[in-house]
């Protein structure tokens, strides 16, 4: 969600080879992301007047059935913001947040639903939810969603960090970074980690399109990422995956 779509077009476009064509017109000024013909995102403009609102990506939870989820949403402690509401051809949605407060995206699929495309730049590689611990919030997705929650193996011990699986299968991770180190203009939040083939390479061009690096390249054991911010300050990360 951007202020200013055409911005976030010539931005991410050249940033990730993403072409673009016109999405619901019921989301308002919303167009599809497409790579290689795999639709991969969405950019959906902000409504005029709430310049308050943080430009961010929100990450879409799949769900067989919108409306029982969002009321488990409710009971679990958690707030729906927008719907369930049904996109014409496209499917039904729900727009929610959990206990701590992060925002993500429901989505029953409809006719277009695709399955997820992985390619070597521009395409979503993971979500991962930064909050402040990693305890509570975790017990929300279990209930919500069916997720498995469990220490990563891989990394250092006392990290509190956990990832998310669904019948065996990662798909997700939360990371808790304590309450002072989350940021003060928007808190819990999703972070998606956009692949790249080059993480340097990909860091200069975000600078030159007119974003800013947030960090500088870590290794970890997902591969090489770092953190970058786009020209309305929408934060995503950048990554490269082991063994590409």
């Amino acid at each position: 969600m951007v202020h200013d779509v055409s911005v976030a077009q010539r931005f991410y476009g050249e940033l990730f080879g993403w072409e673009f064509d016109a999405g619901p017109a019921q989301l308002g000024p919303y167009v599809r992301a497409l790579r290689d013909g795999h639709p991969v995102a969405g950019l959906g403009e902000l409504a005029s007047g709430v310049r308050s609102t943080a430009v961010a990506w929100l990450p879409y939870i799949a769900t067989e059935d919108v409306d029982v989820t969002a009321g488990t949403i409710r009971e679990c402690g958690g707030t729906v913001a927008v719907g369930p509401i049904e996109v014409d051809q496209v499917g039904r949605l729900a727009i929610a947040s959990d206990v701590n407060g992060a925002v993500f995206g429901l989505w029953q699929g409809g006719p277009r639903r695709s399955r997820p495309f992985y390619g070597p730049t521009g395409t979503p590689e993971w979500n991962e939810l930064i909050t402040a611990d990693t305890s509570m919030v975790s017990k929300f997705y279990s209930n919500v969603l069916g997720y498995e929650a469990a220490p990563e193996p891989a990394l250092p011990e006392g990290m509190d960090y956990l990832t998310l699986r669904l019948n065996g299968r990662p798909v997700a991770s939360i990371r808790g970074v304590g309450a002072r180190a989350l940021p003060p203009d928007r808190g819990p939040h999703w972070q998606t980690y956009f692949s790249v083939p080059d993480v340097d390479q990909a860091l200069r061009d975000v600078e030159r399109l007119g974003g800013r690096a947030l960090s500088a390249p870590e290794v970890s054991p997902f591969g090489r990422w770092a953190k970058a911010a786009d020209p309305e300050g929408g934060i995503f990360a950048v990554v490269r995956p082991p063994g590409r």
